[in-house]
């Protein structure tokens, strides 16, 4: 779908120990076959034996419980060591198999960001209670350059999108976020967010302008 495992494959050669290497089945290949299959071919272009983990993009026709299987028998060649799925809602309230069987349910991939934090309140406690990771993309989506944001912003010398902050109160090991973007000054720009601190004050105002809206189904872009 993204076109990058070549280019991932000449980044990390000669140096696979040192990333965590992840890509995902897309849902129009996720039957038991098509997974396994898939994976293979990824392995190839990646010029490398294992994923250390291992997505389903998203839910698609072809029954949740096949890709599952597929994963465990991909875990089970050790191909992908770590059991790794997108859908952790879906996937438990179907029996939750993934993590009865050889491998757990290790992370749910959402959409989570400071204008959307409705993961925050239905999918972080269910992944809390699991021991799984929720990882959210795009945590700059929705994020205006005025109001609050700004004004924090400006009192800790950052731009607005270094200004967003973490969970008000965050569980260690539960949260993890990634951004998607094309333009290394901006990705440069972003990680100087990595040395600025707010204050319990600063977290208060932020967790009032922009509050947690309970949507009724999982908000995604």
């Amino acid at each position: 779908m993204y076109g990058t495992e070549e280019m991932v494959a000449e980044a990390i050669e000669g140096r696979r120990d040192e990333v965590f290497l992840v890509f995902k089945v897309l849902p129009s290949n996720a039957t038991r076959k098509g997974t396994v299959r898939a994976c293979e071919q990824s392995l190839k272009r990646l010029r490398t034996d294992r994923l250390d983990c291992y997505l389903l993009h998203w839910p698609g026709e072809h029954p949740l419980e096949d890709t599952i299987a597929a994963f465990e028998e991909l875990q089970a060649k050790g191909k992908i060591p770590q059991l790794w799925r997108e859908q952790l809602r879906r996937g438990a309230a179907r029996g939750g198999r993934a993590h009865r069987g050889r491998g757990r349910i290790a992370c749910d991939q959402v959409l989570y960001s400071l204008s959307e934090r409705h993961s925050e309140a239905r999918v972080l406690p269910k992944c809390r209670q699991l021991g799984a990771v929720m990882v959210g993309y795009s945590p700059f989506h929705g994020l205006p350059d005025r109001g609050e944001l700004l004004a924090v912003a400006l009192e800790i010398r950052a731009t607005p999108r270094q200004g967003r902050p973490r969970l008000p109160h965050p569980p260690a090991g539960h949260v993890s976020r990634f951004p998607r973007r094309r333009a290394w000054p901006t990705c440069a720009r972003n990680a100087g967010a990595a040395t600025l601190t707010l204050t319990e004050a600063q977290i208060a105002r932020l967790d009032r302008a922009y509050p947690i809206r309970i949507r009724p189904e999982l908000p995604v872009i």
